[in-house]
């Protein structure tokens, strides 16, 4: 099932225009990948040491593309994670539901279908693999879980973290679900600790690697995006969270509230503090991003993994309530109608996920790529770029770069929005191309002779611009 849905997004970006990451921030994941093979450094550009990868696991999972083939390997990846994703997906929801664990293949089934998923697991970022992880964890503390296997718990969070700093994050859960259980006091301190103790051996070396190729304790997308998007946070919180909620209801997720509210609240009636952390973390989650990263593009791209906890959370609800053979006509016809909705969801909307990762595709390849291809063929070798899009530059382009989002420029971050100190900033650095889209940068760009634009449909017709590559200095 998880190779058939992957394919079908492959082949609509292969129809529309040509196969491709939706996301040119996949792109910086494998331009690490690249230096790390050929150079044996971990850098973005050629000597020097950067943190501008969110995941270095990541960079070291897609590492054999370099030798295999990016896109296909990355492909390979995606579909081996959102198989796993279903896999744990089925088993969370056999320790959720008991009564129903014959249905957990259908749970399964789902995840693989579902269009965030999907939409992940071929973008070629880490979140499908860092989805699988928070499942396999909040989906065993849904269950009965042995002394040993907290540490085991622990070091998958652990992990996680390796792939997105918010792994961290499954502390709450575990912590939380570790020290209501019942037990004794030295029983629940000893469950926490095991936890605490697992993620630390892990956590640790984390951010002793981000201090040694970053000079901090976070990567540099950490404090990059949140100034980049701080503007937002101005807005009322319970205004931004409803924003950031409102993400997972997109498509089938809408039919499945009610459910997950059942889920909620059968949790707290049984005292089963374990599937009770699970729907607290999703809240939580949702609530981290709309305090610190209240953004909601990309299809809502950083809150994905809530949104597969919160879908097999209302999965198990649902099949809890669910009467399809019931005696009472209307609680049968109630059940079916239910149920034929959820599934006429999920499939339309996979279907229009495939549509809208087809044109992301698109977007990146005929704006980011081509133009880093056009790069690489006609700017000097010598000459310094300064861009906002760094991805497919670094990639495919050779030249050496200047990041305006500070992901590997971490210079620029206090003055991410302040365009007459980024014109001063580029200007000391001897800059002599920009490359950008116009409207991102409407000062800088003004009066800048424009020596390439792209071309293709993609782009324009999603309400966007073409990519430009400015002469800011004469050589």
């Amino acid at each position: 099932m998880a190779a058939l849905s992957l394919c079908g997004y492959l082949l609509a970006s292969a129809r529309t225009f040509r196969p491709g990451f939706p996301l040119d921030d996949a792109w910086i994941y494998q331009t690490y990948a690249r230096n790390l093979a050929r150079y044996g450094e971990w850098a973005f550009v050629p000597g020097q040491p950067s943190g501008g990868s969110t995941g270095p696991l990541w960079v070291l999972f897609v590492l054999p593309g370099q030798w295999l083939g990016a896109l296909q390997w990355t492909f390979f990846l995606g579909w081996l994670t959102l198989a796993g994703l279903g896999v744990a997906g089925a088993w969370a929801f056999a320790r959720l539901s008991p009564q129903r664990r014959a249905w957990a293949v259908w749970a399964g089934a789902f995840l693989a279908l579902e269009w965030h998923l999907v939409w992940a697991a071929a973008s070629g970022m880490e979140a499908a693999l860092y989805t699988l992880l928070v499942m396999a964890v909040l989906g065993a503390l849904a269950g009965d879980v042995k002394r040993r296997a907290w540490f085991v718990l622990g070091l998958l969070a652990g992990v996680s973290v390796w792939l997105r700093p918010d792994g961290l994050t499954l502390l709450g859960p575990l912590g939380f679900a570790a020290l209501l259980r019942e037990g004794g006091g030295r029983e629940r301190s000893s469950r926490l600790g095991l936890s605490a103790l697992g993620l630390a051996l892990l956590f640790a070396p984390y951010l002793a690697f981000n201090r040694h190729v970053a000079g901090a304790w976070w990567p540099n997308t950490f404090y990059a995006k949140q100034a980049e998007y701080a503007v937002l946070r101005q807005a009322p919180l319970w205004r931004r969270f409803l924003q950031q909620a409102a993400l997972p209801l997109v498509g089938v997720g809408m039919a499945l509230l009610p459910a997950w509210v059942l889920t909620l609240r059968r949790a707290l009636s049984e005292r089963r503090w374990g599937a009770l952390a699970g729907a607290l973390w999703t809240v939580g989650y949702l609530g981290l991003y709309a305090w610190r990263l209240p953004v909601t593009y990309q299809h809502g791209r950083y809150v994905i993994p809530a949104m597969a906890v919160y879908f097999v959370w209302g999965l198990a609800g649902m099949a809890e309530t669910l009467q399809l053979r019931a005696q009472n006509t209307a609680r049968r016809l109630v059940s079916r109608a239910w149920a034929l909705l959820t599934a006429g969801l999920l499939l339309a909307f996979w279907g229009l996920g495939a549509r809208a990762y087809a044109q992301d595709v698109a977007v990146i390849e005929s704006e980011m790529v081509d133009t880093a291809r056009w790069v690489a063929e006609n700017i000097p070798e010598d000459a310094l770029v300064a861009a906002h899009d760094i991805g497919a530059l670094g990639y495919f382009s050779g030249r050496m770069l200047v990041d305006l989002a500070g992901l590997v420029t971490p210079d620029v971050i206090p003055i991410l929005r302040d365009e007459a100190a980024l014109k001063i900033y580029l200007d000391r650095k001897g800059v002599k191309y920009l490359v950008t889209f116009p409207g991102w940068y409407p000062h800088l760009t003004q009066g800048r002779p424009k020596v390439y634009q792209g071309r293709a449909p993609f782009s324009p017709a999603l309400g966007g611009e073409h990519m430009t590559v400015f002469l800011w200095s004469a050589p």
